[in-house]
This record gives C-alpha cells, sequence and structure tokens, in this order.
C-alpha cells in the first residue's frame, strides 16, 4: 500500500531546509510505503508467549508452610492462655515449578492460573494451557505498544510516562525476586528477577535521556520505531515478572490514549449511519483524537 504526501513551503520547512543540506521549495509530492504493524506485533506477541510458555528456566518457586517447632519460646508462647501460639512461617519450596500464574492486583489469595479458563477441559486443561496463555500475551503485547504509539503525539508525552512505568515495573521486578520483599507483599516470588532490574534501569536512562531532547520544544522525535518498541518491551516485562494485570493501572496513559481512538471512530460512524456524513463531521465526540491532541484545539 502507497501513500502519497504533499508537502507545501512554510515557515516550519523553511527552518528546516537552514539545518539541512537541501531545500523546500515550492510543493513536492513523494510517496511513502505504509506497512501495515499489526503482522509485526503479533508476531512478536507470539514468540514471547511460546517462550514463556514452553521454555523451561520460566519458574517461579511455592510458597509452602510449615509449621513452628513445638518446642517453647518465649516469642510464641500465649501468656493469656498459658499454651503455645499456632505459628505458620512461610517458605519456599527449594524446586522451581513451571506455571503459568499470575497475580492478581489487590486482592487476596491474589494468585490466579490461566489454566482455569480451560477448566471445562478437564485433566486435560494444563496440558493446552498455551491456547489461553499465547493469545493474552500476544493481545497485551499489540495493545500496550500501539497504547505506546498512539500516545507518542506531544513532546515528552511517551517517553516521560514511559519512564515513569519503567521505574515502577523495575521496582516489581526487584521485589519479585526477594524472598522477604515477596512474602511480606505477598506477591509471587520469582527466582532471578532482580537481574531484569539492570536492564529496566538501562530502559528508563535512555528514555531520560531521549527526554532532554524531545521535551518541549522537541529536537528529535521518536517515530513509529521508538514507540513500538516502547510499548512491547514494557508488555513484555510485566509479563515476565507476572504483574501483566496490573497494565491498565501502570498504562492507564496508554490505555486512555487507544480508547480514546476506538471510541471517536465508532461513534462516528454510528453518527454517519443515523445522521449523515456532515452531521458526524461537525458533531464528533472528540475535537481530534487521540485524547492528547483535543487539549491542543
Amino acid at each position: 500500500m502507497i501513500k502519497t504526501i504533499t508537502v507545501k513551503t512554510d515557515e516550519i520547512t523553511d527552518k528546516l531546509s537552514q539545518s539541512f543540506d537541501y531545500e523546500f521549495t515550492g510543493e513536492s509530492k513523494f510517496d511513502v510505503p505504509v506497512i501495515p504493524k499489526a503482522p509485526d506485533e503479533f508476531g512478536i506477541g507470539l514468540i514471547v508467549g511460546a517462550v514463556f510458555y514452553f521454555h523451561p528456566d520460566v519458574v517461579t518457586k511455592e510458597r509452602v508452610t510449615a509449621n513452628s517447632s513445638s518446642y517453647y519460646e518465649p516469642s510464641n508462647f500465649d501468656e493469656s492462655t498459658g499454651s503455645q501460639k499456632n505459628l505458620a512461617i512461610p517458605k519456599y519450596a527449594k524446586t522451581t515449578v513451571k506455571t503459568i500464574k499470575t497475580t492478581i492486583p489487590f486482592v487476596k489469595n491474589n494468585e490466579f492460573d490461566y489454566t482455569e479458563l480451560l477448566s471445562f477441559l478437564g485433566d486435560s486443561a494444563v496440558k493446552y494451557g498455551w491456547l489461553i496463555f499465547i493469545p493474552i500475551v500476544i493481545l497485551i503485547v499489540t495493545a500496550v505498544s500501539n497504547g505506546a504509539n498512539i500516545t507518542d503525539g506531544i513532546d515528552g508525552l511517551a517517553a516521560g510516562t514511559s519512564a515513569i512505568i519503567g521505574t515502577t515495573l523495575g521496582i516489581l521486578a526487584y521485589v519479585s525476586g526477594n524472598t522477604v520483599f515477596a512474602d511480606y507483599l505477598n506477591i509471587m516470588y520469582i527466582p532471578n528477577t532482580g537481574e531484569l532490574v539492570v536492564f529496566m534501569a538501562a530502559f528508563v536512562g535512555a528514555c531520560v535521556g531521549f527526554l532532554w531532547y524531545n521535551a518541549f520544544p522537541a529536537q528529535v522525535f521518536m517515530g513509529d520505531t521508538g514507540s513500538l518498541a516502547l510499548g512491547g518491551i514494557i508488555a513484555v516485562f510485566a509479563i515476565a515478572i507476572r504483574k501483566e494485570l496490573l497494565i491498565p493501572i501502570l498504562c492507564g496513559v496508554f490505555l486512555v490514549e487507544n480508547l480514546s481512538v476506538i471510541m471517536q471512530v465508532f461513534y462516528f460512524k454510528y453518527q454517519r449511519k443515523k445522521q449523515g456524513l456532515e452531521f458526524a463531521q461537525s458533531n464528533r465526540l472528540f475535537k481530534i483524537s487521540p485524547l492528547h491532541h483535543h487539549y491542543q484545539k
């Protein structure tokens, strides 16, 4: 698919022409190949989902409880009843477990196994867990990367929000890989996720460094290559530390931007069908979408 773009000389292009070795003059047309993004996002999501599901090193450790020792200790002796308290000491199994459980935020007993969605398969649910896990990974990667791409429309918006999200995910990765913090915060213990903090620190540092030149007025622009990568990294990282159900909150800006485009399109089509094209064009839900452009008008 080829998209033709017309460029006219104006104040902006005049200034740009002073920064390059060529000059914008008059009116020019050039063809730009439009490459669909969905197949790429689908492919990356498929690869990530397959690796997380089938690779033997993607594991967790289950929390187990063992009754405290029966001998007397002042710390577990209840003076009011004259007997020992029935304490349970939380520990983690020595062996790792291959599972597709995740964490449900803000609730007790917050571990959710995706195989429960296939409970109608009976004992075969565990065997065919990939049927539900991989599509969910594809959906998450596609949604978050598109959200970051749509958000990239105002100087510093995508890079700034991504840096904040990355910082939060880095903290969650550290506490998920620490038995003490994981037990205290009642989250899944995932061995070695502390190593991911190094990667996320580099991610946040890159965003902040880019933000220095992308903040208003921007000197450098990100484009689809950068924004899609930001969203993909955030999505994959969240899945790796089993915090993907936190994405609607962590990536709230991305979510709102996505929803604004969807709502704008559906509302326009509905009004065009009911009231006609002229009415639909003059009575849009937002002045322009995505939402950040609505506030610019």
